[in-house]
C-alpha cells in the first residue's frame, strides 16, 4: 500500500472518530522470508498485511483496539471499541493531548526498491552462494536470508499526517562441524549489499578454524567481542536511556545526568539517519524524532522522551514514543557506538593472550541498575596467543557490568550494523580489558 493510500485510509478513519479526540496509525507490511538448514532451503515464508490501531481519547481517558479488515463496518467498530474502552479506563489528569506535527523527510536510502520488490528467487541465489562455501569446506550450513518492506502513516484529529516507507534485509548463517560452529551476518536496507557467498566463507571459515576446541580456564579475559556480540551487549544499555526508567529509578542514569559512566572514548548516539540505519525520522505519536547524543565522551548527556515523559519531567520532547499508551516509556530505536583509530586485526595482534568472540546466546539481566548480564558465547569463540589466532575455545558463560566493560574499552574503526530480534544497532568491534567469565562449557 503506498503512503497516499495509507493516508487516505488513515483520514477516513479519523472521520469515523467524529469530534472525539483521536489517532490513528496504518501500518503495512510486505515481508519474504527464506529458510535454509542441512545445505538445502526448507521453507519459503510471505507476510502481506496492513493493520490499524486506533487511540481515542475522551476526558483524559484512553482506549486502543485494531483490525486489520480495512471495510468500512470493520474500521467503524474498531473506532467505537476503543471509544467504549476509554469509557472504562482510568482517567489521565496528566495526558498531555495529541500534537499536531508536519511530515519529516526520510533518510537517503531508507527505501530501496529493489529490496521492496526481492523476490524468493532472489533469496535462493544468496542462499545458494552460502550453501555453496558450506559444501566446499565438507559443513552444513543453517540460516536465512529476508527481504521486505514496510510502511506507517500517523493521524491524527490534531491534524499530523506523516508517513515513512523504509526497506530492510538480512543474511544469517551459521556453518556447523562435527564439533565446531562459525557464524556471520549481514544486516541492510539494500539488497545488492547482501553477499551470500562472501557471509558463507566468513562463517565456515570459523566453524574450521575453531574445530577440536580446547577448554580454558574461566575468570577474568582480554576479549575483542565482534559487533554481532557487541551488539547484542549493548543493546541491553537501550532501555537505560528512556526517560521512564530515568525517573523510575532502574536506569544507571538515574544516578544523574552530566557524570561520567564510561571510559573517555565512549560515545553512544540515537541517529536514525546514520547511513548504515537510514530509519524513521519520527515516533509513533508523529514527533519528529532528534539525532541526541546519550554518552559522549562517557559523560551522559540526554534521557529519550515522548509526549507523556516530556511533560512530566519538564523537559523537551525527543520523539522517541512507542505506541501510546506504552508500559515501557519511550525508547532509542537506533543506537550508535562510535569507533576508534585502529583496525580490528590491530587489536588482535596488540593482544599477548586474550579470547575473540563472533557472538553471544542468551544474554538475560542480572542486576538491572548495575547493567550486569550473563550469557554464553556461541559460534566461534578463539583463542588469542602472541597476537594471532591459535584455535578454538570450548564456550563460556559471563557475568559482566556493561559499563564496566565500557571504562576498560578500545574501539575499532569499522561500524556495522548488526540485528536481533528487538533491536537494530550499528558498533564496531571492541576490545576489552578484564572481561568476566564464570564458567566454561563441554562443546
Amino acid at each position: 500500500m503506498r503512503s497516499d493510500e495509507r493516508e487516505a485510509l488513515a483520514q477516513r478513519i479519523l472521520g469515523f472518530a467524529g469530534d472525539a479526540q483521536a489517532e490513528v496509525l496504518v501500518s503495512d507490511e510486505d515481508m519474504g522470508l527464506t529458510r535454509f538448514t542441512h545445505n538445502a532451503i526448507h521453507q519459503n515464508l510471505a507476510s502481506l498485511d496492513t493493520s490499524v490501531r486506533v487511540r481515542t481519547i475522551a476526558d483524559g481517558r484512553t482506549g486502543v483496539a485494531a483490525t486489520n479488515d480495512l471495510s468500512d463496518a470493520a474500521l467503524r467498530a474498531t473506532v467505537g471499541r476503543a471509544l467504549e474502552i476509554a469509557a472504562l479506563a482510568p482517567r489521565d489528569d496528566a495526558f498531555p493531548g495529541l500534537g499536531k506535527n508536519s511530515q519529516v523527510p526520510a533518510p537517503a536510502r531508507a527505501f530501496i526498491p529493489a529490496t521492496a520488490e526481492a523476490s524468493p528467487a532472489l533469496r535462493a541465489q544468496i542462499a545458494a552462494g552460502i550453501i555453496a562455501s558450506a559444501e566446499r569446506s565438507a559443513l552444513w550450513a543453517a540460516g536465512y536470508a529476508t527481504t521486505g518492506r514496510s510502511g506507517l502513516t500517523i493521524a491524527n484529529s490534531s491534524g499530523t499526517l506523516v508517513s515513512f516507507d523504509g526497506t530492510t534485509c538480512a543474511l544469517n548463517v551459521k556453518q556447523n562441524g562435527a564439533d565446531s560452529t562459525g557464524f556471520a551476518e549481514q544486516v541492510a536496507n539494500d539488497v545488492a549489499e547482501l553477499n551470500g557467498r562472501l557471509s558463507g566463507e566468513v562463517a565456515a571459515q570459523k566453524a574450521l578454524t575453531s574445530a577440536a576446541p580446547v577448554a580454558v580456564d574461566p575468570g577474568p579475559w582480554t576479549v575483542i567481542l565482534e559487533p554481532a556480540a557487541f551488539g547484542e551487549l549493548l543493546s541491553y544499555l537501550t532501555d537505560h536511556f528512556s526517560a521512564q526508567s530515568f525517573d523510575e529509578g532502574s536506569s544507571f542514569l538515574s544516578d544523574g545526568l552530566e557524570r561520567s559512566y564510561a571510559g573517555e572514548n565512549v560515545t553512544i548516539a540515537d541517529d536514525f539517519a546514520h547511513p548504515l540505519h537510514a530509519g524513521m525520522p519520527f515516533d509513533f505519536e508523529g514527533y519528529p524524532t532528534r539525532q541526541l547524543p546519550l554518552l559522549a565522551a562517557g559523560v551522559a548527556r540526554n534521557v529519550v522522551t515522548d509526549s507523556t515523559w516530556a511533560k512530566r519531567l519538564g523537559r523537551e520532547n525527543t520523539g522517541h514514543g512507542l505506541p501510546a499508551p506504552s508500559a515501557s516509556g519511550p525508547e532509542p530505536r537506533y543506537l550508535v557506538m562510535s569507533g576508534g583509530p585502529k583496525s580490528v586485526e590491530q587489536l588482535i595482534e596488540e593482544t599477548p593472550r586474550g579470547l575473540l568472540v563472533t557472538r553471544f546466546w542468551y544474554i538475560r539481566p542480572v542486576d538491572q541498575r548495575r547493567t550486569i548480564v550473563t550469557g554464553m558465547t556461541r559460534d566461534g569463540t578463539f583463542l588469542i596467543e602472541n597476537g594471532k589466532i591459535a584455535g578454538g575455545v570450548r564456550n563460556m558463560r559471563f557475568n559482566q557490568s556493561i559499563l564496566e566493560a565500557l571504562r576498560h574499552a578500545e574501539f575499532a574503526d569499522r561500524q556495522y550494523r548488526s540485528a536481533g530480534y528487538s533491536y537494530s544497532i550499528v558498533v564496531p568491534a571492541v576490545k576489552i580489558e578484564g572481561f568476566r567469565f564464570t564458567s566454561s562449557t563441554a562443546f
